[in-house]
C-alpha cells in the first residue's frame, strides 16, 4: 500500500473539525492483547483485554461518538483482528514489527511498547508519514494462498531435516548413506547391507520421510496446476505461483524502486558527507520471494540467453576469472532486474518480446522446469 496515499487518506479523514478521535496502539498476544490508548491528546495507562473484550469496549467508545484509529504489528496472529477491527468501522494499521526501546533504556513490557506504538501512531495520523511502516493487508484468499505454498516450504525442510537426521544416526555407528537414502530404489538396498538393530532405528525415521514427501508432493501438485500458462522458459509453473503467491497483488507497486525493495535485493548504503559506501543487499524483504528469484536467475543464464539481463550479466556469471563473491553480485543484479521486469509484464508496461524472453504455452514443459 502506498504509504503517501495513507498519510492523504488519514489526513482527509482526520481533519473534520470537532470530532473526538481515539487513538489505539495494541501489542496481541495469544491469549491477552495490551492496549495503550490516548482520547484525542489525553493520554491513559495500558489495559488489558482478553477474548473479545476488546472489540466490545472499542464498540462502546464508538457509542459514545469517539472515532477510534489503531494500529497493531504483523505477526503469527495474521489479519484476523484487522479484520474484525475493519468491520468495526475503525481505521486500523498493520504495522512492520521494530524494536520499540528506541533509547536503549533496556526496559521491555507489555505497556511500555504499546506506549511507544501509540507515539508513533500520533505522529503518523498527525502526518508524519515515517512514524509507522504500513504492511499492505492481503485479501482472505491471497492469505490462503500464500499460506499454502509456505506450508508446502516447511514441509520440505522438515523432510530434509530428518532425511538428515537418518544419516546422523547410521554415522553415528559407522554407515553413512548418501543421498536420497530414503528412496523407494536405496531404501531396500540398504535393509539388505545394514543390521537389523540400525534399521530398527531407522525405520521410523524412514517412514516420517516419506509422509513429508508424500504430503510435499500433493502440495506441489496443488500449487502447479493453479499456475497460467505462457510462462517464460525457465520459469517453472511452481516457482511462478510462490512468486504471485507471495507478492499478492503486482498493482501495489507505483515505480521500480518498491518492487526492489521488496524483495530485499538492494544494496546497503553508509555515506556520510562526501564519502559513499554500498554494501551488501539490505535482506529487508520478502525473504520467500528473494530465494525463489534467485533460484529463477540461474535458470534464466541457461534457458533466456536472448533476455536483455542475461546478454548484460552471462559473461560475468560464468567467466572462470570472475571471483565467487562478484559472481554472487551478479546474480543478485539479474534477479533484482529480472523482479522488476516481471511486475511490468505483469501490469501490462512491458511485453516479452520487447525484453527478449522466450515463453512456453505448454504448462506440462514449464511444471518439468519449476
Amino acid at each position: 500500500m502506498n504509504t503517501d496515499k495513507i498519510v492523504c487518506t488519514v489526513a482527509a479523514a482526520l481533519a473534520q473539525p470537532q470530532t473526538p478521535l481515539l487513538k489505539l496502539a495494541l501489542d496481541v498476544h495469544a491469549d491477552s492483547i495490551v492496549v495503550a490508548p490516548m482520547f484525542d491528546a489525553v493520554l491513559q495507562p495500558p489495559r488489558r483485554f482478553r477474548g473479545v473484550g476488546l472489540l466490545e469496549w472499542v464498540a462502546q467508545q464508538q457509542a459514545a461518538a469517539w472515532r477510534v484509529v489503531s494500529c497493531y504489528e504483523a505477526g503469527p496472529f495474521g489479519y484476523t483482528l484487522h479484520r474484525q477491527l475493519t468491520a468495526l468501522g475503525v481505521t486500523n494499521y498493520v504495522i512492520r514489527p521494530r524494536d520499540w526501546d528506541s533509547e536503549h533504556k533496556r526496559v521491555k513490557t507489555d505497556g511500555t511498547d504499546a506506549g511507544a506504538m501509540l507515539v508513533a501512531l500520533d505522529r503518523f495520523v498527525a502526518g508524519q508519514r515515517r512514524a509507522l511502516c504500513v504492511v499492505r493487508v492481503p485479501t482472505e484468499r491471497e492469505e490462503r494462498l500464500r499460506a499454502q505454498s509456505r506450508l508446502r516450504d516447511q514441509l520440505a525442510r522438515q523432510k530434509k531435516h530428518l532425511a538428515q537426521r537418518g544419516r546422523g544416526v547410521a554415522l553415528q555407528f559407522g554407515y553413512r548413506l548418501r543421498g536420497r537414502w530414503f528412496g523407494r530404489r536405496n531404501w531396500p538396498r540398504w535393509q539388505q547391507q545394514l543390521p537389523e538393530w540400525l534399521l530398527a532405528l531407522l525405520r521410523p525415521i524412514h517412514e516420517s520421510v516419506e509422509l513429508f514427501e508424500h504430503q510435499v508432493r500433493a502440495l506441489t501438485a496443488q500449487i502447479e496446476a493453479a499456475a497460467t500458462v505462457g510462462l517464460p522458459v525457465g520459469v517453472g509453473a511452481l516457482t511462478a505461483e510462490i512468486v504471485r503467491r507471495e507478492v499478492g497483488d503486482w498493482n501495489r507497486f507505483h515505480n521500480r524502486r518498491q518492487v526492489a525493495s521488496y524483495t530485499g535485493l538492494v544494496p546497503s548504503e553508509h555515506s556520510s558527507g562526501p564519502t559513499r559506501h554500498q554494501g551488501c543487499v539490505t535482506k529487508c524483504g520478502n525473504p520467500r520471494l528473494r530465494w525463489a528469484l534467485c533460484e529463477t536467475a540461474w535458470r534464466l543464464v541457461r534457458y533466456q540467453p536472448n533476455y536483455r539481463l542475461v546478454q548484460k550479466w552471462k559473461p560475468r556469471i560464468l567467466d572462470a576469472h570472475t571471483s565467487a563473491g562478484k559472481r554472487k553480485q551478479a546474480l543478485v543484479a539479474l534477479a533484482r532486474g529480472f523482479a522488476i521486469d516481471w511486475w511490468r509484464l505483469q501490469t501490462g508496461q512491458t511485453t516479452a518480446q520487447k525484453l527478449g524472453l522466450k515463453l512456453i504455452t505448454d504448462l506440462d514443459g514449464a511444471a518439468s522446469r519449476a
